[in-house]
């Protein structure tokens, strides 16, 4: 008969506890409800207290706040939002980016205006007809080098090599207006001049000079269009099925347990943001060295290539060289004479050298050289700040953005309660995300719109370092050298050989610190607990009990 009593009352203590939580007074929603509200959504259907969570199919599964209805909005929310960061941080390099081209290229091009304006200016009283009978010539050559510099492809040294030709055919005229001069004479005239150098050593060194300092001043301004052009088109890649859920779960499910005020743990979001930006993070190499290779050619615009002096005075140097082909003007013309015969006879009249010119113009140059150090020291320190910028998003998304607790919190939320998050931080990239415990990951299918702009970091990144020792670069479409990026040659065999799925028969599992109960309302955990405890109880009470009948 003893056993009676104990197995009675062993029944009694498990059901007490379970009559004392079904009884307890469940947490209200008016915190979610007024959320929910401000994000835009309708209130109906919107729990008024807490309800058991078995609908859920993203949050933990205890009790809470949001409906299956409320679950899908907060994720689509999370998900636009998330994507809004995403966007808001790529505007904010784009601005950055664009704001040191537009610098540069208004320096630029300015520097190109003044020298063709103070040729304008000049040239009508120094040479007289020499230049107004020869003012296209000139035009053209300016338009060809705003045009080379604007990116069409050009052949620089050729277009230099056209304009010295065609000037020495109209001035060769000019200078010797008492001879009927055909196009075959000026042929060999071209031919037999070009060996005596008419213009002395003015084309050959302004060929060099402006070859270099115009490579480096294109590929430098197109630099930086090309890392805004990749910052935008990066930003605006949709987030998977994996991370949406994912991104919900850091975001809004706190708010769907009753913890709006519990912050994210800050190891969770890093987690979370490095597997959904996996394949951004692989841009990082290319990147660094696209700003590496920004800042080199930097310098040697305002250094070696001295973009300043050699743009500035092209007006002077054109100058110099029609005033050595008019001091050489018999001798050249002797030599032409004995190699192509003499013309004949004009029977118009000549026009006198004094008409000709007219008189002498002292050109100048005002320098804009600490103009150019002022950007070149701009667009440095820019660079070096932007070079770390695909590594340090999660970080700088998770501090500015999500709000995230410090990295010592132990009551945040660590996705499923308030606790400590245990599990390690990620590496940066596809590859290290093989291990992720909060997002799936799919490391042997990298984005392919991320791989091409990877490939245009390479391209730009080339012809910077051409302009930086001096090679023209043709800026053809890089379409054709895209076959076979993407496709995952870089990630090693033993890692991209197989899927790895993180189903439930082969995902590692989730650990999280269990925390203490803080006695008021339900949590999910002690829900379930309970009804185990039931049970076991109930066993005991059970074998007690046939032992009593025996």
């Amino acid at each position: 008969m003893r056993f009676f009593p104990l197995g009675f009352w062993l029944l009694c203590v498990a059901s007490a506890p379970a009559r004392g939580d079904s009884g307890s007074k469940a947490r209200s929603c008016a915190e979610v409800r007024q959320l929910y509200g401000a994000k835009g959504f309708s209130l109906s259907g919107v729990p008024q207290a807490e309800i058991s969570g078995e609908h859920l199919r993203i949050c933990p599964q205890g009790y809470t706040c949001c409906t299956s209805e409320m679950e899908e909005n907060f994720a689509n929310k999370s998900r636009s939002e998330f994507e809004a960061m995403m966007k808001e941080a790529g505007r904010s390099v784009q601005t950055t980016l664009t704001a040191q081209h537009r610098s540069f290229d208004s320096y630029f091009q300015d520097l190109l205006n003044k020298s063709e304006k103070a040729l304008y200016d000049a040239f009508p009283t120094m040479y007289g007809e020499l230049y107004t009978q020869n003012m296209k010539v000139f035009k053209d050559l300016y338009s060809e080098l705003r045009r080379y510099y604007r990116g069409s492809n050009i052949n620089l040294e050729e277009a230099l090599n056209e304009f010295w030709t065609r000037l020495l055919e109209r001035l060769f005229k000019l200078l010797n207006p008492q001879y009927h001069i055909t196009d075959e004479y000026l042929d060999c005239m071209v031919k037999h001049a070009e060996q005596h150098r008419p213009f002395g050593e003015v084309p050959r060194d302004l060929k060099v000079k402006a070859t270099r300092a115009f490579i480096a001043a294109r590929s430098y301004a197109q630099g930086f269009l090309v890392g805004s052009d990749v910052v935008k088109k990066v930003s605006q890649v949709s987030l998977s099925h994996e991370c949406t859920r994912a991104i919900m779960k850091l975001m809004y499910c706190p708010h769907c347990r009753g913890m709006s005020s519990v912050k994210p743990c800050n190891n969770y979001c890093l987690n979370v943001v490095k597997g959904c930006l996996a394949n951004q993070a692989d841009l990082n190499t290319e990147w660094k060295y696209l700003m590496d290779s920004l800042a080199v050619v930097a310098d040697r615009i305002d250094g070696p290539y001295n973009v300043d002096t050699v743009i500035g005075t092209i007006h002077m140097r054109i100058a110099e060289a029609i005033s050595n082909l008019q001091e050489n003007k018999d001798s050249l013309t002797a030599k032409v004479f004995q190699g192509c015969g003499n013309p004949k006879i004009s029977t118009k009249g000549s026009s006198s050298e004094e008409k000709k010119r007219r008189g002498k113009v002292t050109l100048e140059a005002k320098s804009s050289a600490q103009a150019l150090e002022m950007l070149v020291l701009d667009a440095k320190g820019n660079l070096t700040a932007l070079k770390t910028y695909w590594i340090t998003l999660p970080s700088s998304l998770c501090s500015k953005k999500v709000m995230a607790s410090s990295a010592a919190d132990d009551k945040c939320w660590n996705g499923m309660t308030k606790g400590s998050y245990l599990p390690e931080v990620m590496g940066d990239g596809l590859a290290n995300q093989i291990n992720n415990p909060e997002v799936e990951v799919d490391i042997t299918k990298p984005d392919m719109t991320i791989r091409q702009q990877i490939m245009q970091l390479k391209i730009m990144t080339n012809r910077l370092g051409n302009a930086n020792i001096g090679n023209d670069v043709d800026f053809q479409d890089a379409s054709d050298d895209m076959s076979g990026s993407g496709s995952g040659d870089n990630c090693p065999d033993d890692v991209c050989g197989k899927r790895l799925s993180k189903s439930p028969s082969t995902r590692q599992p989730e650990t999280h610190a269990i925390p203490k109960q803080s006695g008021h309302g339900i949590s999910g955990a002690s829900s379930r607990s309970l009804p185990s405890a039931f049970l076991l109880l109930l066993s005991v009470a059970f074998i007690a009990a046939q032992h009593w009948c025996r």
